[in-house]
């Protein structure tokens, strides 16, 4: 197969992205993101419909409805939530997902309350001036030592209490989206969102080239990823393969680069279909697409949330990679386009 150029379909990725990476959606709090998913596939000329659980799926219309292939993102991200407002009139919160305390401080936050719109602080370390307090470095950032610092006149718990402040608010961590010259994307929740906007560019691909896939095509742009019950159920009916779209990871004893797609042969869950990945290896050499097979040690994936929910399906995992997961990461425009080529040609 001739390499096709894609330079105009990675851009959409790339603008998409960034779009979607500057709208909230820690787990539990993701209507508009959900939104904009839909009003982003239904310009492109795809039917939408939301499920109960408030996730996408997306028709990217298609041929064989007993055969069909489901591809899932998910945008939902890690966060936190208020657990006590502190006597101080300060924030501990609760992890939303895999947020980790340690990537977190000093970053800058929303809380959004139920009623009472929305209030800026920082994710701190008590005591956090270290001119003044002599274990600064020596003590251990969890959520019992961290809180958030409103950016309000607050002395006690009374005066944040009046704010409209309670127990259960949503706290969004600060996405700090920045694309270089050299084609980096950096930004905390590339972890889903740059898969996101991978299948709008597929989508946008489709739309284009006029294309009907032989099979069925859908997208499943889920919500819960993060604390494992995403991908659970809303399976379109005929789907007999599911691949979820989720990042590909970099690290110490893994081949995958941030300029790379990556193409999972197991992680924490087991191993996948090995027919499918054996299909997407041979679909990644024929498209020229710059790949690498890893194993992954601590991952867990939408597409086993929906085995495990009782779907009968081959399964497979592929994905940019990215670079220092769950905290400020890291990918690159070529990741993006290396897993677009590896879907196009093992999907349409």
């Amino acid at each position: 197969m001739k390499k096709i150029s894609l330079t105009k379909y990675t851009d959409f990725i790339v603008e998409k992205t960034c779009e979607l990476l500057n709208i909230d959606s820690p787990t539990g709090y993701t209507e508009e993101a959900a939104a904009w998913v839909e009003k982003e596939f239904a310009a492109l000329g795809f039917e939408t419909k939301r499920t109960n659980k408030g996730g996408v799926i997306v028709d990217l219309t298609g041929g064989d409805k007993d055969n069909g292939l489901l591809l899932e993102a998910h945008t939902d991200t890690l966060g936190a939530m208020v657990s006590t407002i502190k006597g101080n009139g300060r924030l501990k919160l609760t992890n939303l997902g895999g947020m980790n305390p340690n990537n977190a401080e000093t970053e800058n936050v929303r809380v959004v309350t139920k009623f009472d719109g929305i209030y800026e602080g920082t994710f701190q370390l008590a005591n956090a001036s270290i001119h003044v307090n002599g274990e600064y470095n020596d003590t251990k950032r969890t959520w019992d030592s961290c809180e958030v610092v409103l950016d309000e006149d607050v002395k006690n718990a009374d005066d944040t209490r009046k704010l409209g402040i309670s127990v259960g608010d949503i706290v969004c961590f600060e996405p700090c989206v920045r694309v270089t010259k050299s084609g980096y994307i950096k930004s905390r929740f590339l972890d889903d969102k740059l898969s996101v906007g991978i299948l709008l560019g597929l989508a946008k691909y489709i739309s284009d080239k006029k294309i009907r896939p032989s099979r069925a095509l859908y997208a499943h742009i889920t919500v819960f990823e993060e604390v494992g019950h995403g991908g659970s159920g809303s399976v379109p009916e005929g789907c007999t393969e599911a691949i979820s779209v989720d990042m590909g990871c970099v690290g110490d004893g893994l081949g995958c680069s941030e300029k790379q797609v990556s193409i999972c042969a197991k992680d924490s869950g087991g191993p996948y279909s090995y027919p499918v990945v054996e299909g997407l290896v041979a679909a990644a050499k024929k498209s020229g697409a710059d790949y690498a097979i890893d194993v992954y040690p601590h991952y867990g994936s939408d597409v086993e949330a929906t085995l495990r929910s009782g779907s009968d399906l081959r399964h497979g995992l592929i994905g940019a990679g990215v670079y220092a997961s769950h905290g400020y990461e890291r990918s690159h425009r070529d990741g993006a386009e290396n897993t677009l080529r590896l879907l196009i040609a093992y999907a349409l």
